[in-house]
């Protein structure tokens, strides 16, 4: 196990360096630019085609816009967006908030490309239903066979650790800050509901998302700006800190500011990547499921995740912690929101706080289940491999509450990273179809 970890870190060393930090940042700036700061400069036509469509009837055949967008942000609330803001604040500091924030800005149209050129280059697989993703794109689109399978089998892996040991650690944590329970009976229970619930294969992990995240994600966001209201005075002198921890202004620190900048820095974005999965290329895998669908207009859902993603639900998990008293008592991840929300509603608020948390890791695991399938389909065509993926996949899930949670976070950090290198090079090959098909698409709606 020691040099499993050692190794990891290498590797981590390498995915998470300085390059690609410039290469998220860069590929998003580049994007922006090109078409002319498109989620600020059609706000108001994006809500429209997103948050508007809802208010009218959808086709109820196969899978909807609303149900792709819901098994994406499945993936990501929860776990990502507050138990992954938690340890971004602990080990990057409070400027890692400001990090994750500019991550999401240009991420925004990271993501959006990535949706865009999924459905653009989705294709029939031959089971009916459409197959898409950054390995459709990458072998269709930039003619490259070799990268779209070594992403599909970076996602299968990362499926492990970002959708299975992380949520799993989180959920056995979560219930063991009230309960003395052995973490692997935990384990079990866990991994048996989850094989209940994926029998439903798809369009029931599809409808379980569509159902349950908007409703704990509307519960959460309410309580968070609560505890905020509470300590209202303290909001100003919490956004000074997380200035002044981003870009340290202090001259008293001297050369120790340049690490801790660069610390802030890798920790908030790469934890923005965790959360809004940005530059990864997970979520174009449920968006390219969806029906008779518009390229950019689902690209707008991708616009539309990676703000309520980051700049709601991880903004206001920050300020939760930020403004609590518990923030300076060295706990950490879970414990650490806990003891949050405990401070504003009494012990009563950490376990509502524990079951909604529970509430969102689940579709996490579902969400990232969905995902691998997806990918499992690309590379093979026998069903084999998949009751194969699944031993390995409800095992894993009975074991990871064992594990460390830094250990954790930093093996699903790699595997993040991993994932993000073959889809940001599609990206940046393609990214002139990007703007060709948004450019036609505005022109043809009146809205350019």
């Amino acid at each position: 196990m020691e040099k499993l970890l050692v190794l990891n870190t290498k590797i981590n060393a390498f995915v998470w360096g300085n390059w690609m930090i410039i290469l998220l940042l860069c590929c998003g700036a580049l994007l922006f630019v090109m078409t002319k700061g498109l989620p600020f400069r059609k706000a108001g036509f994006i809500i429209k085609k997103t948050i508007g469509s809802l208010f009218h009837s959808q086709n109820s055949e196969g899978i909807t816009s609303f149900q792709a967008v819901s098994t994406a942000l499945a993936g990501t609330l929860g776990v990502g967006s507050i138990v992954g803001v938690a340890t971004a604040l602990t080990i990057g500091g409070p400027g890692a908030l400001f990090w994750m924030c500019v991550s999401a800005i240009l991420g925004m149209m990271t993501k959006y490309a990535e949706v865009v050129l999924a459905i653009h280059y989705r294709v029939r697989h031959h089971d009916g239903r459409w197959l898409g993703g950054p390995m459709t794109t990458l072998e269709y689109g930039c003619h490259c066979k070799f990268l779209g399978v070594l992403f599909a089998i970076f996602c299968m892996l990362a499926s492990f650790g970002i959708g299975n040991l992380t949520p799993a650690q989180t959920i056995t944590e979560t219930i063991q800050t009230y309960v003395e329970i052995p973490s692997i009976w935990i384990g079990i229970v866990l991994a048996f509901c989850m094989y209940l619930i994926v029998k439903g294969k798809a369009e029931g992990i599809m409808r379980w998302n569509e159902k349950f995240v908007p409703i704990i994600s509307i519960i959460y966001i309410a309580a968070c700006c609560f505890l905020i209201m509470r300590h209202k005075e303290q909001v100003y002198d919490v956004c000074i800190t997380i200035l002044k921890s981003a870009f340290q202004f202090s001259s008293v620190l001297g050369a120790g500011s340049g690490y801790t900048i660069q610390k802030a820095m890798h920790y908030g974005i790469s934890r923005g990547v965790f959360s809004n999965e940005a530059g990864m290329g997970s979520s174009p895998l449920s968006h390219a499921a969806v029906e008779e669908v518009d390229a950019v207009e689902q690209g707008f859902w991708g616009i539309f995740e990676v703000f309520f993603d980051t700049l709601v639900v991880c903004v206001l998990s920050g300020f939760v912690i930020l403004t609590s008293n518990a923030y300076a008592s060295g706990l950490d991840g879970v414990s650490l929101l806990v003891a949050c929300f405990e401070e504003g509603f009494g012990k009563a608020g950490g376990i509502v706080f524990a079951l909604s948390l529970l509430f969102f890791a689940i579709p996490s695991i579902l969400g990232w289940y969905y995902y691998a399938l997806e990918c499992l389909r690309y590379l093979f065509e026998v069903s084999f491999m998949v009751v194969i993926y699944q031993i390995v996949f409800f095992g894993l899930l009975m074991i990871g509450g064992q594990l460390e949670l830094r250990v954790v976070w930093e093996i699903a950090d790699t595997l993040n990273g991993c994932m993000a290198i073959p889809n940001l090079i599609s990206v940046v090959l393609l990214y002139k179809v990007v703007v060709k098909l948004t450019k036609e698409y505005l022109q043809q709606h009146g809205s350019d």
